[in-house]
């Protein structure tokens, strides 16, 4: 409990450090990696951060000692090599894209590998620190480190919040973006710049591992929330910032644990919770918009084959033998629909054992799903030529997910052509007579 009570109070300097970097590099990560999932870069970000290995090798070859502003000056020169070479084997090659990132990835993480083995063996290669590159190390973090990481973290917001409309253009829509004059190819380059950059910055506390995890993760958990961008734009940079603040906050409490795994797993778990529980793209809202459309596409079809059965006639009770023979529904469907209808005060049972009826509510709204059943059904035989005795399914599929506005278009449609009458509640019959009251 102590551990946590000075954690919560940022008691300790090298925590509050710590801390900061990592909240840093989580918003930079969220922010970019929006861009890298939208252009559908994010695999880029992984053969960047793995590109960047030798870079870090080599710069320690240049200045002898461990120097961390060296270290991400190297790793983002090799970075943007590796980013080119992608470049060029798309280009002038017929390996695709991801072929290319794969073969990149993995000759610059052997390059890389190399190097350190080699610098390893040198009297002085244990204190260059090469390993917390590989696989992170966000408590070896300093002041000076962490100021650094703050200058190129605001130099990504501030160009992204510049620049988030051209970027978004060409995420979306890169032929739109190019035919109202926007320089698409310097806006690409400039995104892997950013990932580039990004990827880089990382290193020290996610590793060349987790890197790209952080690119990818929180963008991906934030697209299950909005289709606005900025708010997207917002939500991965806040869930950046609580996956690294709380993954070095649990490392911290358990110092067995390292930061950068940790980091990852926290942003995993925002990536599930939104999965799950997001109220549009959501696993559980996308299952009960689902189960609504069924439920509600049961009771329609229930209403208009006791309509349909009772249409020409007077008001009867409708045996449940009449209404399976009606469709193709089991006993247990047929059973939930007229339960449903009772509740909703659509129907009621009749006088006769396993009968129902239509109350006068039911009545109309039986009438309403017959209609727009029907106006279906004529705008696709008169509009796409279906023939009349295959156009009965075809309007079964559409007709429940029509929305009403598109409804009231199709009558005034029809009406204009003189194919409808202009009654409201007029219920056209489809047949080879053509449409009538």
């Amino acid at each position: 409990m102590s551990d946590l009570l000075r954690l919560i109070t940022l008691q300790d300097a090298n925590t509050r450090v710590v801390l900061l970097g990592a909240a840093l590099l989580g918003l930079a990560a969220g922010v970019v990696g929006t861009f890298a999932v939208l252009r559908r870069r994010a695999l880029v970000g992984d053969a960047m951060a793995h590109a960047a290995l030798p870079g870090v090798c080599l710069a320690y070859f240049v200045v002898g000692e461990r120097n961390f502003a060296a270290f991400l000056i190297g790793a983002f020169i090799a970075g943007l090599i590796g980013a080119g070479c992608i470049v060029l084997i798309r280009a002038h090659t017929r390996i695709k894209e991801d072929a290319a990132i794969g073969i990149v990835l993995a000759s610059f993480f052997g390059l890389g590998i190399s190097l350190s083995s080699a610098i390893q063996q040198q009297p002085s290669g244990n204190r260059a620190g090469l390993d917390t590159f590989i696989f992170g190390k966000a408590a070896s973090m300093v002041r000076s480190d962490v100021v650094f990481i703050g200058v190129c973290a605001a130099a990504i917001v501030a160009i992204v919040a510049v620049l988030a409309r051209e970027l978004g253009s060409l995420c979306f829509d890169r032929g739109f973006s190019a035919s109202i004059g926007r320089p698409v190819v310097w806006l690409d380059f400039l995104l892997m710049g950013l990932i580039c950059l990004c990827a880089v910055i990382g290193l020290p506390a996610a590793g060349v591992v987790m890197t790209a995890a952080m690119l990818t993760v929180p963008a991906a958990a934030a697209r299950f929330w909005t289709d606005h961008l900025r708010i997207m734009l917002v939500l991965s940079g806040v869930f950046g910032i609580v996956s690294g603040v709380v993954g070095v906050g649990i490392s911290a409490l358990r110092p067995g644990l390292a930061a950068g795994p940790l980091v990852v797993l926290v942003a995993g778990v925002i990536f599930v919770v939104s999965l799950i529980a997001a109220p549009r793209r959501g696993v559980a809202a996308a299952w009960w918009r689902r189960r609504s459309l069924r439920r509600r596409v049961l009771l329609q079809n229930l209403l208009r084959a006791m309509h349909e059965l009772l249409e020409g006639s007077s008001p009867r009770d409708l045996r449940e033998s009449e209404l399976l023979a009606k469709r193709a529904w089991t006993t247990t469907q047929l059973t939930t629909a007229l339960r449903r209808a009772s509740r909703m005060g659509l129907a009621q049972p009749g006088d006769h054992p396993h009968a129902w009826r239509l109350t006068p509510a039911g009545v109309t709204e039986a009438a309403s799903v017959t209609r727009a059943h029907r106006l279906w059904e004529l705008f696709l035989i008169e509009q796409a030529e279906i023939a009349a005795d295959h156009v009965d399914r075809d309007a079964d599929q559409i007709e429940h997910v029509l929305p009403h506005d598109v409804i009231a278009a199709l009558e005034a449609r029809l009406v204009a052509q003189g194919r409808l009458p202009a009654s409201p509640h007029a219920i056209p019959v489809v047949g080879s007579g053509g449409p009538h009251a």
